[in-house]
Protein backbone atom coordinates (compact mmCIF):
# COMPACT_ATOMS: atom_id res chain seq x y z
CA UNK A 1 0.00 0.00 0.00
CA UNK A 2 1.41 3.50 -0.83
CA UNK A 3 1.83 5.89 1.76
CA UNK A 4 -0.23 8.87 2.58
CA UNK A 5 -0.66 11.84 3.79
CA UNK A 6 -3.52 12.72 6.09
CA UNK A 7 -4.10 16.50 7.50
CA UNK A 8 -5.96 16.33 10.75
CA UNK A 9 -3.21 18.40 12.87
CA UNK A 10 -1.73 20.07 9.85
CA UNK A 11 -4.95 20.67 7.98
CA UNK A 12 -4.30 24.45 8.26
CA UNK A 13 -0.87 24.45 7.84
CA UNK A 14 -0.97 25.70 4.01
CA UNK A 15 -3.31 28.15 4.75
CA UNK A 16 -2.10 31.94 4.08
CA UNK A 17 -2.12 33.60 7.52
CA UNK A 18 -3.24 30.57 9.82
CA UNK A 19 -1.74 31.43 12.59
CA UNK A 20 -3.93 34.88 12.96
CA UNK A 21 -7.24 34.36 14.91
CA UNK A 22 -9.20 35.62 12.33
CA UNK A 23 -8.33 33.40 9.85
CA UNK A 24 -7.95 30.33 12.19
CA UNK A 25 -11.80 30.87 13.10
CA UNK A 26 -12.92 30.74 9.59
CA UNK A 27 -11.07 27.43 9.59
CA UNK A 28 -12.48 25.50 12.14
CA UNK A 29 -10.68 26.69 15.54
CA UNK A 30 -12.10 26.78 18.62
CA UNK A 31 -15.45 24.53 16.88
CA UNK A 32 -14.98 21.78 19.30
CA UNK A 33 -15.26 24.16 22.59
CA UNK A 34 -19.49 24.11 22.66
CA UNK A 35 -19.24 20.37 22.27
CA UNK A 36 -16.78 20.16 24.81
CA UNK A 37 -19.27 22.02 27.36
CA UNK A 38 -21.76 19.45 27.17
CA UNK A 39 -20.01 16.72 28.00
CA UNK A 40 -18.59 15.94 31.59
CA UNK A 41 -14.64 15.81 32.14
CA UNK A 42 -14.04 12.44 32.55
CA UNK A 43 -16.10 11.83 29.29
CA UNK A 44 -13.44 13.78 27.39
CA UNK A 45 -11.23 11.83 28.77
CA UNK A 46 -13.00 8.64 28.63
CA UNK A 47 -13.17 9.79 24.44
CA UNK A 48 -9.15 10.25 24.72
CA UNK A 49 -8.67 6.86 25.99
CA UNK A 50 -11.00 5.80 23.40
CA UNK A 51 -8.73 6.88 20.71
CA UNK A 52 -6.10 5.20 21.83
CA UNK A 53 -4.14 8.83 21.53
CA UNK A 54 -0.48 8.20 22.35
CA UNK A 55 2.08 11.12 23.44
CA UNK A 56 3.79 11.65 20.27
CA UNK A 57 7.24 13.64 22.06
CA UNK A 58 9.01 10.30 21.93
CA UNK A 59 7.35 7.77 24.60
CA UNK A 60 4.24 6.92 23.03
CA UNK A 61 2.72 6.44 26.19
CA UNK A 62 -1.04 6.38 26.15
CA UNK A 63 -2.48 9.84 26.70
CA UNK A 64 -6.24 9.23 28.45
CA UNK A 65 -4.58 6.51 31.37
CA UNK A 66 -1.72 9.40 32.09
CA UNK A 67 -4.90 11.82 32.82
CA UNK A 68 -6.41 9.63 34.89
CA UNK A 69 -3.52 9.35 37.31
CA UNK A 70 -4.50 12.93 38.48
CA UNK A 71 -5.44 12.55 41.93
CA UNK A 72 -9.94 13.21 42.43
CA UNK A 73 -10.60 17.04 42.15
CA UNK A 74 -9.73 18.67 45.58
CA UNK A 75 -8.88 22.47 46.69
CA UNK A 76 -5.64 22.10 45.74
CA UNK A 77 -4.94 23.90 41.72
CA UNK A 78 -3.55 21.74 38.86
CA UNK A 79 -1.69 22.20 36.26
CA UNK A 80 -1.28 21.44 32.76
CA UNK A 81 2.31 20.98 31.19
CA UNK A 82 2.71 21.54 27.60
CA UNK A 83 6.27 19.93 26.38
CA UNK A 84 7.61 21.99 23.71
CA UNK A 85 11.02 21.87 24.04
CA UNK A 86 12.01 19.91 20.91
CA UNK A 87 15.54 19.60 21.20
CA UNK A 88 15.99 16.22 19.84
CA UNK A 89 18.41 16.45 16.97
CA UNK A 90 16.23 15.46 14.02
CA UNK A 91 13.17 16.50 15.41
CA UNK A 92 11.26 19.65 13.75
CA UNK A 93 7.70 18.98 14.01
CA UNK A 94 6.24 20.86 17.02
CA UNK A 95 7.35 24.52 15.98
CA UNK A 96 5.21 23.70 13.00
CA UNK A 97 2.19 24.11 14.91
CA UNK A 98 3.57 27.62 16.55
CA UNK A 99 4.43 28.58 13.62
CA UNK A 100 1.30 27.48 11.49
CA UNK A 101 -1.54 26.76 13.80
CA UNK A 102 -0.56 27.81 17.26
CA UNK A 103 -4.81 28.62 17.86
CA UNK A 104 -5.02 24.79 17.21
CA UNK A 105 -2.53 24.61 20.68
CA UNK A 106 -4.12 26.70 22.22
CA UNK A 107 -7.28 24.60 21.90
CA UNK A 108 -5.94 21.77 22.78
CA UNK A 109 -5.02 23.22 25.99
CA UNK A 110 -8.70 24.24 26.75
CA UNK A 111 -9.62 20.83 25.79
CA UNK A 112 -7.50 19.39 27.99
CA UNK A 113 -7.21 21.77 30.83
CA UNK A 114 -11.30 20.85 31.19
CA UNK A 115 -10.76 17.08 31.14
CA UNK A 116 -8.26 17.50 34.31
CA UNK A 117 -9.40 19.67 35.64
CA UNK A 118 -6.35 22.38 35.68
CA UNK A 119 -7.04 26.31 35.06
CA UNK A 120 -3.62 26.90 34.41
CA UNK A 121 -1.29 25.67 31.94
CA UNK A 122 1.85 26.23 31.31
CA UNK A 123 4.04 25.95 27.85
CA UNK A 124 7.62 25.35 28.03
CA UNK A 125 9.47 25.74 24.90
CA UNK A 126 13.41 26.26 24.37
CA UNK A 127 15.04 29.75 24.23
CA UNK A 128 16.15 29.44 20.51
CA UNK A 129 12.50 29.42 19.42
CA UNK A 130 12.09 33.33 19.49
CA UNK A 131 10.50 33.35 16.11
CA UNK A 132 8.02 30.62 17.63
CA UNK A 133 7.83 31.24 20.97
CA UNK A 134 6.88 34.73 19.39
CA UNK A 135 4.56 33.75 17.16
CA UNK A 136 2.72 31.71 20.04
CA UNK A 137 2.64 34.77 22.28
CA UNK A 138 0.81 36.60 19.91
CA UNK A 139 -1.53 33.83 19.27
CA UNK A 140 -2.23 33.84 23.29
CA UNK A 141 -2.55 37.22 23.18
CA UNK A 142 -5.61 37.30 20.51
CA UNK A 143 -6.92 34.52 22.38
CA UNK A 144 -6.98 36.70 25.63
CA UNK A 145 -8.41 39.85 23.68
CA UNK A 146 -11.26 38.05 22.08
CA UNK A 147 -12.58 36.41 25.63
CA UNK A 148 -11.24 33.04 24.21
CA UNK A 149 -9.04 32.60 27.74
CA UNK A 150 -9.21 34.57 30.51
CA UNK A 151 -11.54 34.55 33.31
CA UNK A 152 -14.12 32.45 31.09
CA UNK A 153 -14.02 29.97 27.92
CA UNK A 154 -15.39 31.71 24.79
CA UNK A 155 -16.66 34.68 26.63
CA UNK A 156 -19.90 32.44 27.85
CA UNK A 157 -18.24 28.96 29.81
CA UNK A 158 -17.48 29.87 33.30
CA UNK A 159 -13.93 27.74 33.21
CA UNK A 160 -11.30 30.20 33.85
CA UNK A 161 -7.92 29.17 32.19
CA UNK A 162 -4.37 31.44 31.99
CA UNK A 163 -1.63 29.98 29.69
CA UNK A 164 2.45 31.13 29.91
CA UNK A 165 4.91 30.74 27.84
CA UNK A 166 7.85 29.80 29.62
CA UNK A 167 11.41 29.69 27.52
CA UNK A 168 13.71 27.29 28.99
CA UNK A 169 17.60 27.90 28.61
CA UNK A 170 18.68 25.68 25.76
CA UNK A 171 19.23 22.43 27.71
CA UNK A 172 18.25 18.99 25.82
CA UNK A 173 17.63 17.48 29.64
CA UNK A 174 14.88 19.62 30.01
CA UNK A 175 12.90 17.90 27.36
CA UNK A 176 12.56 15.41 29.72
CA UNK A 177 9.58 16.38 31.78
CA UNK A 178 10.34 15.94 35.56
CA UNK A 179 13.43 18.14 34.35
CA UNK A 180 11.34 20.51 32.23
CA UNK A 181 9.27 21.05 35.76
CA UNK A 182 12.26 21.46 38.07
CA UNK A 183 13.23 24.48 35.16
CA UNK A 184 10.02 25.77 35.21
CA UNK A 185 9.87 26.49 38.99
CA UNK A 186 13.54 28.28 38.64
CA UNK A 187 15.85 25.21 39.94
CA UNK A 188 18.11 23.75 38.11
CA UNK A 189 16.68 20.83 35.62
CA UNK A 190 17.89 17.78 36.56
CA UNK A 191 15.45 14.95 36.43
CA UNK A 192 14.10 13.49 39.15
CA UNK A 193 13.41 9.73 40.55
CA UNK A 194 10.74 8.23 39.56
CA UNK A 195 8.23 8.03 41.67
CA UNK A 196 7.54 3.68 42.73
CA UNK A 197 4.35 3.48 41.49
CA UNK A 198 1.99 5.54 38.46
CA UNK A 199 1.27 8.95 39.70
CA UNK A 200 1.11 11.86 38.13
CA UNK A 201 3.46 14.57 38.23
CA UNK A 202 4.06 17.42 40.92
CA UNK A 203 4.71 21.00 40.39
CA UNK A 204 5.29 22.95 43.20
CA UNK A 205 3.76 19.97 45.01
CA UNK A 206 0.38 20.36 42.93
CA UNK A 207 -0.68 18.02 40.35
CA UNK A 208 0.38 18.46 37.30
CA UNK A 209 -0.06 16.27 33.08
CA UNK A 210 2.63 16.71 31.35
CA UNK A 211 2.14 16.20 27.69
CA UNK A 212 3.95 17.23 23.97
CA UNK A 213 3.02 19.66 21.99
CA UNK A 214 1.39 17.16 19.44
CA UNK A 215 -0.30 15.15 21.62
CA UNK A 216 -2.50 18.22 22.72
CA UNK A 217 -2.87 19.63 19.32
CA UNK A 218 -4.78 16.29 18.63
CA UNK A 219 -7.12 16.39 21.07
CA UNK A 220 -9.81 19.10 19.74
CA UNK A 221 -10.21 16.78 16.62
CA UNK A 222 -11.21 13.67 19.04
CA UNK A 223 -13.32 15.66 21.09
CA UNK A 224 -15.37 16.99 18.10
CA UNK A 225 -16.04 14.65 15.67
CA UNK A 226 -15.10 11.73 18.36
CA UNK A 227 -12.70 8.74 18.60
CA UNK A 228 -13.91 6.98 15.74
CA UNK A 229 -12.34 9.55 13.68
CA UNK A 230 -9.07 9.36 15.10
CA UNK A 231 -8.80 5.60 15.02
CA UNK A 232 -9.77 5.04 11.40
CA UNK A 233 -6.41 5.93 11.10
CA UNK A 234 -3.17 3.95 11.84
CA UNK A 235 -2.67 0.52 13.10
CA UNK A 236 -4.66 -0.92 16.13
CA UNK A 237 -2.27 -0.73 19.14
CA UNK A 238 -1.03 2.85 16.97
CA UNK A 239 -4.17 4.28 16.05
CA UNK A 240 -4.49 7.70 14.29
CA UNK A 241 -1.78 10.04 12.86
CA UNK A 242 1.76 11.71 13.47
CA UNK A 243 4.16 14.63 12.06
CA UNK A 244 7.12 12.73 10.63
CA UNK A 245 9.95 14.71 9.77
CA UNK A 246 12.57 14.14 7.16
CA UNK A 247 15.60 15.65 7.02
CA UNK A 248 19.28 14.70 5.45
CA UNK A 249 19.22 14.26 1.53
CA UNK A 250 15.94 13.64 -0.21
CA UNK A 251 14.18 15.09 -2.30
CA UNK A 252 11.33 16.47 -0.33
CA UNK A 253 12.80 16.85 2.91
CA UNK A 254 10.11 18.57 5.78
CA UNK A 255 6.92 17.47 7.47
CA UNK A 256 4.44 14.89 6.95
CA UNK A 257 1.41 14.26 8.68
CA UNK A 258 0.92 10.47 8.02
CA UNK A 259 -1.06 7.81 9.88
CA UNK A 260 1.40 4.93 11.83
CA UNK A 261 1.95 1.89 9.83
CA UNK A 262 3.11 3.37 6.77
CA UNK A 263 6.49 1.41 5.42
CA UNK A 264 9.16 3.60 6.26
CA UNK A 265 11.31 3.08 2.61
CA UNK A 266 7.48 3.85 1.13
CA UNK A 267 7.82 7.12 2.85
CA UNK A 268 11.34 7.86 1.94
CA UNK A 269 10.45 7.23 -2.00
CA UNK A 270 6.94 8.58 -2.35
CA UNK A 271 7.15 11.36 0.05
CA UNK A 272 10.61 12.38 0.33
CA UNK A 273 10.55 11.91 -2.79
CA UNK A 274 13.57 9.50 -2.84
CA UNK A 275 17.61 10.15 -2.25
CA UNK A 276 18.85 13.18 -4.01
CA UNK A 277 21.83 13.60 -6.76
CA UNK A 278 21.89 9.97 -7.60
CA UNK A 279 23.10 9.03 -3.71
CA UNK A 280 22.15 5.73 -2.44
CA UNK A 281 20.64 5.34 1.13
CA UNK A 282 22.89 4.05 3.64
CA UNK A 283 21.13 4.03 7.41
CA UNK A 284 18.23 6.12 9.10
CA UNK A 285 18.19 6.95 12.82
CA UNK A 286 14.20 6.91 12.90
CA UNK A 287 13.00 9.25 15.17
CA UNK A 288 15.66 11.44 16.18
CA UNK A 289 18.80 11.17 17.29
CA UNK A 290 18.55 8.90 20.37
CA UNK A 291 17.32 5.76 18.67
CA UNK A 292 18.89 3.11 17.30
CA UNK A 293 20.13 3.15 13.99
CA UNK A 294 18.89 1.00 10.79
CA UNK A 295 21.03 -0.13 7.71
CA UNK A 296 19.32 0.47 4.66
CA UNK A 297 18.50 -3.64 4.77
CA UNK A 298 16.30 -3.02 7.66
CA UNK A 299 14.75 0.46 6.38
CA UNK A 300 13.14 -1.97 3.69
CA UNK A 301 11.90 -4.02 6.26
CA UNK A 302 10.71 -1.35 8.71
CA UNK A 303 7.14 0.20 9.33
CA UNK A 304 6.60 3.79 10.85
CA UNK A 305 4.60 2.62 14.19
CA UNK A 306 5.64 1.90 17.91
CA UNK A 307 5.24 -2.15 17.81
CA UNK A 308 7.19 -2.61 14.52
CA UNK A 309 10.01 -0.71 15.31
CA UNK A 310 10.45 -1.92 19.02
CA UNK A 311 10.04 -5.51 16.91
CA UNK A 312 13.05 -4.21 14.51
CA UNK A 313 15.36 -3.20 17.39
CA UNK A 314 14.76 0.56 17.31
CA UNK A 315 11.98 2.52 18.33
CA UNK A 316 9.85 5.62 16.69
CA UNK A 317 10.83 8.57 19.06
CA UNK A 318 9.83 11.40 17.99
CA UNK A 319 9.16 10.84 14.22
CA UNK A 320 12.04 12.23 12.91
CA UNK A 321 13.81 9.97 10.41
CA UNK A 322 17.19 11.40 9.97
CA UNK A 323 18.81 10.24 6.04
CA UNK A 324 22.52 9.02 5.88
CA UNK A 325 23.62 7.98 2.90
CA UNK A 326 26.33 6.05 1.53
CA UNK A 327 29.97 8.15 1.30
CA UNK A 328 29.03 9.53 4.91
CA UNK A 329 31.49 7.96 7.61
CA UNK A 330 29.60 6.06 10.64
CA UNK A 331 32.73 6.84 12.68
CA UNK A 332 32.36 10.48 12.27
CA UNK A 333 28.58 10.49 12.63
CA UNK A 334 29.00 8.63 16.18
CA UNK A 335 31.45 11.19 17.06
CA UNK A 336 28.65 13.76 16.23
CA UNK A 337 26.03 12.10 18.38
CA UNK A 338 28.46 11.84 21.39
CA UNK A 339 29.90 15.24 21.07
CA UNK A 340 26.11 16.40 21.54
CA UNK A 341 25.25 14.01 24.53
CA UNK A 342 28.53 14.54 26.37
CA UNK A 343 27.76 18.48 25.96
CA UNK A 344 24.14 18.14 26.77
CA UNK A 345 24.52 15.44 30.05
CA UNK A 346 23.05 16.76 32.79
CA UNK A 347 26.09 15.98 35.21
CA UNK A 348 24.10 14.25 37.90
CA UNK A 349 24.48 10.96 37.75
CA UNK A 350 27.88 9.82 37.52
CA UNK A 351 27.79 6.90 34.80
CA UNK A 352 26.20 9.14 31.89
CA UNK A 353 28.37 12.28 32.91
CA UNK A 354 31.82 10.10 32.72
CA UNK A 355 30.73 7.58 30.29
CA UNK A 356 29.77 9.78 27.71
CA UNK A 357 32.78 12.06 27.88
CA UNK A 358 34.83 8.81 28.08
CA UNK A 359 33.07 7.38 24.89
CA UNK A 360 34.08 10.74 23.04
CA UNK A 361 37.15 10.17 23.75
CA UNK A 362 37.72 6.77 22.06
CA UNK A 363 35.91 7.55 19.48
CA UNK A 364 38.12 10.84 18.80
CA UNK A 365 41.54 8.43 19.03
CA UNK A 366 40.12 5.99 17.05
CA UNK A 367 39.20 8.89 14.30
CA UNK A 368 42.87 10.19 14.91
CA UNK A 369 44.20 6.61 13.76
CA UNK A 370 45.28 5.50 17.56
CA UNK A 371 42.32 3.07 18.17
CA UNK A 372 41.99 -0.32 18.75
CA UNK A 373 39.76 -3.61 19.05
CA UNK A 374 40.46 -3.11 22.45
CA UNK A 375 38.28 0.11 22.33
CA UNK A 376 35.49 -0.94 20.81
CA UNK A 377 34.84 -3.72 23.67
CA UNK A 378 35.60 -0.54 25.93
CA UNK A 379 32.68 1.45 24.46
CA UNK A 380 30.64 -1.60 24.49
CA UNK A 381 31.18 -1.83 27.86
CA UNK A 382 30.90 1.79 28.89
CA UNK A 383 27.77 1.56 26.85
CA UNK A 384 26.07 -1.17 29.22
CA UNK A 385 27.51 0.65 32.41
CA UNK A 386 25.47 3.66 31.33
CA UNK A 387 22.15 1.64 30.57
CA UNK A 388 19.81 1.39 33.33
CA UNK A 389 21.95 2.83 36.22
CA UNK A 390 21.03 6.29 35.86
CA UNK A 391 18.10 8.34 37.16
CA UNK A 392 16.78 9.07 33.92
CA UNK A 393 16.76 7.35 30.01
CA UNK A 394 19.07 10.25 28.96
CA UNK A 395 22.05 7.40 29.28
CA UNK A 396 20.32 4.40 28.20
CA UNK A 397 19.05 6.35 24.83
CA UNK A 398 22.96 7.08 23.97
CA UNK A 399 24.06 3.65 24.68
CA UNK A 400 21.15 3.09 22.48
CA UNK A 401 22.47 4.76 19.33
CA UNK A 402 26.06 4.26 19.90
CA UNK A 403 26.25 0.60 20.73
CA UNK A 404 24.11 0.23 17.05
CA UNK A 405 26.65 2.65 15.23
CA UNK A 406 29.78 0.32 16.66
CA UNK A 407 28.25 -2.75 16.15
CA UNK A 408 26.32 -2.52 13.17
CA UNK A 409 29.29 -0.26 11.40
CA UNK A 410 32.36 -2.20 13.04
CA UNK A 411 34.52 -2.46 9.89
CA UNK A 412 33.85 1.51 9.31
CA UNK A 413 35.84 1.89 12.80
CA UNK A 414 38.58 -0.98 11.94
CA UNK A 415 39.57 0.45 9.31
CA UNK A 416 40.75 3.71 11.43
CA UNK A 417 42.86 0.98 12.91
CA UNK A 418 46.74 1.55 13.01
CA UNK A 419 47.50 -2.11 12.96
Amino acid sequence: MAAEIVKIVSKNFDIPDSHKLEVALKHGRYSSIDKLFTMKPEDVTEEVCKSGLRGKGGGGAACGPKWKLMPPVDERPRYLICNGDESEPGTFKDRQIFQYDPHLLIEGIICSCYAIGAHESFIYIRGEYKFFIDQLNNAIEEAYEAGIIGKKVMNKYDFPIDITVHRGGGAYICGEKSALIESIEGKRGHPRLKPHGKECEWFYDMPATVNNVETIASVPNIVENGYESYTKYGTEKAPGTMLFAMSGPVKNPGVYEMPYGNKMIDVINEIGGGMRDGLKLKAVIPGGASCPILTAEEVDKAYLDYESMWDIGSTLGTGGMMIIPEGVSMVEVAKNLIEFYHHESCGQCTPCREGTGWIDKIIKKVLDGEGSSEDLETILDVCETMNGKTVCVFAPAVKDIIKSIVQKYKHEFESHFSN
